[in-house]
């Protein structure tokens, strides 16, 4: 229960970061912290650096929770976390940080299909 549970947090922290990574330059434009005529580049590099520490939490997770170490899951139910956790994780990012996107009645039941699939993924 303990490896599950680390692992769920270290996957949480992962995805935060990934998500700033994948999309938090998008708002530092918005906010006149970098702007359009920032070359890619430092964009990529700075992305890289964020995503650095995505994956000193990323790899660890699964080490941790993948059952051929000990953890408490396979391979298919590590995914299947990791994808719900990113949805979610990004959700709130979406909302919080970028104000005009809203969520909508498909997004939901996008969310029940998620919640379906961890049921699944964990049946026996």
């Amino acid at each position: 229960m303990k490896n599950a549970i680390i692992t769920i947090v270290l996957l949480v922290v992962s995805n935060i970061f990934m998500t700033f990574a994948w999309y938090g330059h998008l708002k530092l434009q918005e906010m006149k912290v970098i702007s359009t005529n920032t070359p890619l580049y430092a964009v990529i590099l700075l992305s890289w650096g964020i995503a650095l520490a995505e994956y000193s939490c990323q790899v660890p997770a699964n080490r941790i929770g993948f059952a051929g170490n000990g953890g408490a899951f396979s391979l298919m139910q590590l995914k299947v976390i990791q994808e719900c956790i990113t949805l979610i994780i990004f959700t709130v990012f979406t909302v919080v940080f970028f104000r005009g996107e809203s969520l909508h009645w498909n997004h939901f039941a996008a969310f029940v299909c998620l919640i379906m699939a961890v049921y699944f993924v964990f049946m026996k």
